[in-house]
């Protein structure tokens, strides 16, 4: 068994080429007949209209990084493997959202009704233990997201009262950002219905008071927010 989870930080469409599409072609080659898992990224779903998704939903992603990972996963199944579309990763020194709004540079983009879909790390990997124990991962695709998918303006406001701080000021969407503009709500069920239930099932539920919980969240290091 092999599992494919790599980063390019951030990289471009060669960063995702060499490091996923490389290395997962290396694995496949270096274990013939071995099946595992790749692991991809919810932001391969386009949907702009605050859809709920799921592995079904069509998957059409507006950026090449989007499109190399279709890809890897393609060749995943093929090989008789499992892929995985992980939501955006939050958790100890790991969310982007707290540390821009506790740095000030969290904006409310538009009218602030764009979808975020987030994951515990702890939560994720939990995800992927399951399906390797299980065995349920060979010839699947399930998305790994908590419960909650949360509106930007609800997720600020929230902070807002929590942490007594102002709720960020607002801005012109952008329509640039590195995974594309999409605002959708993605859905766990298959996951769940395997046994696997989320320790977090939303981003609150692991935001302790006063942050000093570094078991859950703490503000650090960057996230994604999909």
């Amino acid at each position: 068994l092999w599992v494919h989870c790599a980063s390019t930080k951030g990289g471009d469409a060669e960063a995702y080429r060499r490091v996923y599409l490389g290395g997962l072609r290396s694995l496949l080659k270096c274990f013939p007949g071995c099946p595992g898992i790749f692991v991809s990224s919810t932001s391969v779903y386009s949907q702009k209209d605050g859809e709920e998704v799921d592995e079904i939903s069509p998957a059409e992603p507006p950026r090449d990084t989007g499109r190399v990972l279709l890809e890897c996963e393609d060749h995943a199944l093929e090989a008789g493997g499992g892929a995985v579309r992980l939501a955006g990763i939050y958790g100890p020194g790991r969310s982007v959202l707290l540390r821009k709004f506790l740095d000030g540079s969290a904006r409310v983009e538009g009218d602030g009704a764009r979808w975020i879909n987030q994951i515990h790390r702890d939560d994720a990997a939990r995800a992927l233990l399951h399906l390797v124990e299980t065995g349920r991962f060979k010839g699947g695709l399930f998305n790994i997201a908590d419960n909650t998918p949360l509106r930007q303006i609800d997720l600020y406001s929230t902070l807002a009262r929590l942490l007594q701080k102002s709720v960020p000021p607002g801005a012109p969407p952008d329509l640039n950002r590195k995974r594309g503009w999409t605002s959708k709500r993605v859905l766990n069920h298959k996951l769940r219905t395997t046994g696997w239930k989320p320790e977090f099932p939303g981003f609150f539920s692991a935001l302790r008071p006063g942050l000093d919980g570094g078991a859950s969240i703490a503000p650090g290091s960057t996230g994604g927010d999909q």
